[in-house]
């Protein structure tokens, strides 16, 4: 068994989103509650073990995807900064065309 594991644990994880991390901590969060009000102990550890492992894996890859979004978001500036210069220059070259 431990011979097909190893294959598995040598392969990537995919990137997590940091918004699905922080949708699945409040969900397991509620369910820990729920269990809880119901007296459903065995059910509230698993929970809270199970929430203990989403926080080590989404704070693993939290600085690599912060520093993900924020290349995609500078890199959306960018775009946003050379359209905005085009229609500048396209106003400039009218401009010019009919003041001449």
């Amino acid at each position: 068994m431990l011979a097909v594991a190893a294959p598995a644990m040598a392969q990537p994880a995919p990137p997590i989103d940091t918004t699905v991390c922080k949708a699945e901590e409040d969900a397991l969060e509620q369910d820990i509650d729920i269990a809880r009000s119901k007296g459903q102990m065995l059910r509230r550890r698993q929970l809270a073990e199970e929430l203990a492992a989403l926080h080590a894996r989404c704070q693993a890859v939290a600085p690599v995807q912060s520093r993900a979004a924020r290349v995609e978001k500078l890199e959306q500036e960018i775009r946003e900064l050379r359209t905005a210069l085009g229609r500048a220059e396209e106003q400039l070259r009218q401009l010019k065309q009919g003041g001449s």
